[in-house]
């Protein structure tokens, strides 16, 4: 009787619906799922974002950039970085590191506390600040983003005294030749740069107006570089 009884509980069981092979796909790929299932950018009042977009500082997705980063595209990153450099004359040397830590560790968790202090920009700084990916091509030279780069975040505000762009980014450049390109941008823009190795690499500029670039560089996902630029305008 209990096996017949089974058997008929089970004949009235929905049918499970066949899954296509799309969400099969999505189901065995962490990357997809998460893609797919990450807050949109344009709500602003989503957990993972900063409340009503008033500052810039939400965790980036440790699943971006998918691709790995080859030997050879990190040569053509270096390459491309490198003729643009030369259209404006020689390159400097990279200079040795300063012993001195450069300020705290940035990153994707870093708060706009932390993005602000490390431009020396005052923190009512923080409730001007508004996030858009058309920031990010609007740059002076000398807060330029590296050749062949994606930008994975941007923001800034433009009333003084916070005119600041907060742009992170990721390259096939090595961290090497990424701190060789903005020391570079840098010094060709009359700013006094330095280099520091601690807590992570920097490059930290100044100009005699106030003006300051502050860019960060550690190793990122799958042989990227992960870089934050920062920089405010005098």
């Amino acid at each position: 009787m209990f096996p017949l009884l089974c058997l008929m509980l089970a004949a009235c069981a929905p049918a499970q619906p066949e899954r296509s092979a799309d969400t099969r796909l999505i189901a065995t790929d962490p990357v997809l799922a998460r893609a797919l299932g990450d807050p949109l950018m344009s709500d602003p009042d989503l957990a993972s974002r900063n409340e009503a977009n008033a500052a810039v500082g939400f965790a980036d997705s440790s699943a971006l950039p998918v691709l790995s980063a080859t030997s050879s595209q990190r040569q053509a990153a270096r390459d491309a970085a490198r003729l643009e450099l030369l259209e404006g004359g020689p390159i400097p040397e990279l200079p040795e590191a300063r012993a001195d830590p450069g300020g705290k560790a940035l990153g994707p968790l870093a708060g706009p506390a932390d993005l602000l202090a490390a431009l020396g920009a005052p923190e009512t700084c923080a409730a001007r600040l508004r996030e858009d990916f058309g920031l990010a091509a609007d740059l002076p030279a000398v807060a330029s983003v590296m050749p062949q780069a994606m930008v994975v975040q941007a923001g800034g505000a433009d009333s003084a005294p916070c005119r600041i762009r907060i742009i992170r980014y990721h390259t096939a450049a090595a961290p090497q030749d990424v701190l060789q390109y903005h020391y570079t941008r840098a010094r060709r823009a009359g700013l006094r740069a330095g280099r520091h190795t601690l807590p992570e690499d920097i490059i930290a500029a100044t100009g005699k107006r106030g003006e300051s670039l502050v860019v960060h560089v550690r190793p990122g996902m799958n042989g990227f570089s992960s870089v934050d630029l920062l920089y405010r305008a005098p």
